[in-house]
């Protein structure tokens, strides 16, 4: 810690003993507005949503529409591009080894290798002018999910305070947001099915029922394996406190509740099977897992062997899939208590951080209660089913933060109730945590001011405009000098390859370019140099072929 931070962190802490109640005045009177909005509940959902709107349409000023630059962003844009022209997938492309790409199916069809979900909720928004409209509204879903969750779980003015915080902590300044993962989707499916389980126990209602098959449908469209593991526990609790305690008879938790559940989460099922049968020509093999068997040959789970590497057309894959993947995940014992260490504070990170981490220490007085027990059992087998998978990033718990975030309100509101030797120092470090977490937002929001880096992604993306502008139509072959940063990928295309304005080759050494120049004959054919900075873009001349 800095003596600067220590400062700052020495001055918060004598304030709260001597004066626990300054400004009690002014935050009271926003205390008693939040509170009379809270009572009407849908209104207060609606607000949260509305606020996540408004809040980052007012930030593009400073942080404008995100420009992709990770290959899984343009895998889900390639879905979404085929869903926003009536398609669930495309018809192989007979040149394919040159439009070759990280994440995306040239065999048996051409297509993501990701489930639908997010690729439909950015289709949504490239219907409506831009796709990252679908992810800016994704964000809002969430934020009004997670608070209609809460409303089931906490006093009505808790569950206020715990949507703003979500927008704060993950709807804002996050590639959640900023960027075409859709992680808000899968977070939607698990508030509300962890919202409906509060409900269903206590008034037993068919919509309820209906909201939780929702929420695991939307799971198994965007993460099956975590959503499996996140609705286990709910099914569990969710038979004991009704069938186990003789709330309701069997006959009627069928009739009522189990069809009502079981409805939409079949019926998406059946719509992925179908799924799966137009992209990879079989209705049980998902495009995910016959992407790996082609070109990864990689374990997904710690427990599985590791294969022979296989080998590619193009040195790009070999760089990615042979060399870095090999060394970042190696299967060791060592590397796999490495890999959890690091999964654990990328979670951290981005869910919780240190303004978030204050409340968590009330939480052995958090433990007397069982619906305490109950979430945190259900966090911590979650947890360990995330720890079984190889490779991790923050997104892939999406379905978990809704359970933390309830966990987070719970903390909150025994750390308010903290008195030390009569003074109240709870309700202090409650509002000092609110104000810090808003606090934050203004630091993130001038950096994103100050932030004039510009990364490939821009550079690609100023090309393909430039080159949009200007009459027929157009092929970039990519070249990449021998030490390229595999990460930096240009090689993406449109759903219809041919007929895009646009169209992004993959040069390869020792392969001729006389096919594929042959097929794009009406095209002007331009050469950019990837690896030089600035990209340098030039018409190509035969004689630059390798």
């Amino acid at each position: 810690m800095s003596l600067k931070m220590g400062l700052v962190l020495a001055f918060v802490l004598t304030v709260g003993w001597f004066a626990p109640r300054a400004g009690d005045r002014s935050i009271q009177t926003v205390e008693r507005a939040a509170a009379r909005l809270a009572k009407r509940k849908l209104l207060a959902i609606l607000f949260v949503g509305l606020a996540a709107l408004v809040t980052r349409l007012a930030l593009l000023a400073v942080l404008p529409v995100p420009v992709p630059a990770i290959h899984d962003e343009y895998s889900y844009l390639l879905a979404a591009d085929t869903f926003a022209h009536g398609r669930l997938t495309n018809p192989p492309h007979s040149m394919w080894v040159f439009f070759d790409t990280f994440h995306v199916l040239q065999h048996p069809t051409y297509a993501s290798k990701y489930l639908p979900g997010p690729g439909a909720v950015l289709a949504l928004g490239q219907l409506l002018g831009h796709p990252w409209i679908g992810s800016l509204l994704g964000v809002a879903a969430m934020c009004m999910a997670m608070t209609w969750m809460l409303q089931g779980w906490v006093p009505a003015p808790w569950a206020v305070l715990g949507g703003v915080l979500v927008l704060l902590r993950v709807g804002l300044f996050n590639y959640w947001m900023d960027g075409y993962f859709v992680a808000s989707l899968p977070a939607i499916g698990g508030a509300l099915a962890l919202g409906a389980f509060p409900r269903l126990i206590k008034f037993a209602r068919t919509g309820d029922a209906l909201a939780m098959g929702v929420g695991a449908a939307l799971l198994a469209c965007s993460r099956p394996v975590e959503g499996l593991i996140f609705c286990a526990p709910l099914g569990v609790g969710l038979a004991l406190e009704l069938l186990g305690r003789r709330k309701i008879s069997f006959e009627v938790a069928v009739k009522y509740l189990l069809m009502p559940l079981l409805i939409t989460p079949t019926a998406t099922l059946l719509f992925l099977a179908y799924y799966n049968w137009r992209v990879t020509k079989n209705a049980f093999l998902f495009p995910y897992v016959l992407y790996h068997r082609e070109y990864l040959n990689y374990p997904v789970f710690v427990w599985q062997r590791l294969n022979p590497p296989l080998h590619y057309d193009n040195p790009q894959f070999e760089a990615l899939f042979n060399a870095w993947q090999h060394a970042q995940y190696s299967l060791s014992w060592g590397d796999l208590v490495r890999r959890s260490w690091a999964t654990c504070l990328g979670w951290w990170y981005v869910y919780v951080g240190p303004i978030l981490t204050v409340p968590l220490l009330t939480l052995p007085y958090m433990l007397k209660s069982s619906r305490t027990r109950f979430l945190l059992a259900q966090f911590l087998t979650c947890a360990m089913g995330l720890l079984c998978v190889v490779w991790f990033l923050p997104h892939y718990a999406a379905p978990l933060a809704s359970t933390w975030f309830v966990l987070l309100i719970f903390a909150m509101r025994h750390l308010r109730r903290v008195r030390l030797w009569g003074r109240p120092v709870g309700i202090y470090w409650t509002r000092v945590v609110v104000l810090l977490a808003l606090a934050w937002v203004v630091v993130l929001a001038g950096r994103a001011a100050r932030n004039s880096a510009v990364g490939f992604n821009v550079y690609r993306a100023n090309i393909a405009k430039q080159l949009n502008s200007l009459p027929d139509k157009h092929l970039v072959l990519v070249h990449y000098s021998p030490d390229h940063n595999i990460h930096r990928e240009w090689v993406y295309n449109a759903a219809d390859i041919d007929g895009a304005k646009v169209v992004w080759a993959r040069e390869i050494p020792g392969l001729d370019l006389a096919p594929l120049l042959g097929y794009f004959k009406d095209r002007k054919v331009w050469i950019v140099q990837a690896d030089t900075l600035p990209p340098k873009i030039e018409p190509y001349r035969k004689q630059d072929q390798p």
